[in-house]
């Protein structure tokens, strides 16, 4: 980690990440949850949770509606994810993007979430239904996808982004777990080394004898040598 990288960290307090979204209780199952959950409590992170709901037209509470034009299933009205979005976008932080996530955008990669790590704040607009109005795309500023596949709607993307930002925060976890990573930029994105713990022998597989040896120059090879063969 860079010099310049650890001063801009001494001056953030804390990451906030805005989750917009139809189903707040999925999202907030992360607070619960391990590394996430412990970085909420340490104040690491913070997680709020933006319910589309509440910006819903009537007395439904309405946040569909069908398609100009026909076709299948229904899409979310610009008009409600507007007016969430520009909540969730008080008070001005100058450091802050929104995200929304949908299967047609920008694969996300740990490239990209390194660089939100930087942010001060981080908003995920999550879809349901069939879709959104296409006008919504004015209104974010990325549109990121976790993977070429479909998924019933935005929770599980919006929660994998969180897990993999929050990770990459000093404080979160152990700065040596980060170095060694498959995707760490020391490794030029190499695959990891193979790794083994006890039991030594288990159904007639045994570890390598050479991770056994104590021997930590020879283990060191074995490692770079193995992590550049693997597919």
């Amino acid at each position: 980690m860079s010099k310049s990288r650890d001063r801009g960290f001494l001056t953030k307090k804390i990451m906030k990440f805005k989750v917009i979204t139809l189903f707040p209780e999925i999202v907030n199952s992360l607070e619960n949850y391990s590394i996430v959950g412990r970085a909420v409590r340490n104040k690491k992170i913070k997680l709020d949770l933006i319910n589309l709901r509440d910006f819903g037209i009537g007395k439904h509470k309405q946040v569909d509606d069908k398609p100009f034009g026909g076709g299948a299933g229904m899409l979310l009205r610009i008009d409600v994810l507007s007016k969430a979005i520009k909540s969730a976008k008080k008070p001005r932080v100058k450091s802050r993007k929104v995200i929304l996530l949908s299967p047609e955008g920008e694969k996300f990669t740990q490239k990209k979430a390194e660089k939100y790590s930087h942010l001060k704040e981080l908003v995920l607009v999550c879809g349901h239904y069939e879709g959104f109005d296409e006008r919504i795309k004015n209104y974010v500023d990325e549109v990121i996808s976790v993977g070429d596949y479909v998924l019933t709607g935005g929770e599980i993307p919006a929660m994998t982004i969180v897990d993999s930002v929050s990770r990459l925060i000093p404080g979160v976890i152990n700065p040596k777990s980060l170095e060694s990573e498959s995707f760490s930029p020391a490794f030029e994105f190499e695959n990891e080394f193979p790794q083994y713990t006890r039991p030594e022998e288990f159904e007639g597989r045994k570890a390598p004898n050479i991770l056994l040896s104590g021997d930590h120059k020879k283990i060191s090879v074995w490692q770079t040598d193995n992590r550049k063969s693997r597919p």
